[in-house]
């Protein structure tokens, strides 16, 4: 370290509050412009000078400086520059994942509140069918029978089945035309002839 540079940081150990200021003062302005280069917002370069002189100020008794004053406040202040920098990383990741993490909690919301209201009316299209039609449809498209095995239980002929079947998926796709689209997505199978 220059004589002069030892005689400051020699002030500065004591506690000698001009000398503090004499080097604030001096350095304070390019380290600022050095700290923007990193980070491009000012005033986060100029609170991470202010923080570095006052970490210095604070450990000065502790503090080994090998080479000059100037090459030790440019490091310190490099170093939190890159410290901030990756902190901004984290926080910005983070971010992304709240995010992403809403939308799915949305979507999941919503195809839960579009499922509800399609089973809803689901439900209602079911109930205005004429009764037998109405337990053909469910035997085939719940139940997941064959129309020989509806046929047989209900001891109807199979041509019965197929017309009651017919009729019950005509008057479905009538009563949920507008929501056709959102069955075929979520229901699948459940209206295919």
């Amino acid at each position: 370290m220059q004589a002069l540079d030892q005689k400051l940081f020699s002030a500065i150990i004591q506690g000698d509050v001009p000398a503090f200021e004499m080097l604030f003062k001096t350095h304070y302005s390019p380290l600022c412009r050095f700290a923007t280069a990193y980070l491009t917002d000012p005033d986060a370069a100029e609170e991470i000078v202010q923080a570095t002189f006052i970490r210095f100020w604070e450990k000065r008794e502790s503090i080994q400086i090998d080479i000059s004053l100037k090459a030790y406040l440019y490091r310190s202040v490099r170093n939190a520059c890159l410290n901030e920098i990756k902190r901004q990383k984290v926080r910005h990741l983070h971010a992304q994942s709240v995010v992403a993490e809403g939308e799915k909690f949305s979507q999941a919301s919503d195809h839960l509140t579009m499922k509800t209201e399609l089973e809803s009316k689901i439900q209602e299209a079911l109930q205005s069918l004429p009764e037998q039609c109405r337990l053909i449809f469910k035997m085939s498209r719940f139940e997941e029978l064959k129309y020989q095995e509806i046929a047989d239980e209900l001891q109807i002929s199979i041509k019965t089945v197929e017309n009651q079947m017919g009729k019950a998926l005509k008057l479905m796709r009538l009563k949920l035309k507008d929501y056709l689209p959102m069955i075929l997505i979520l229901m699948g199978r459940l209206l295919e002839v």
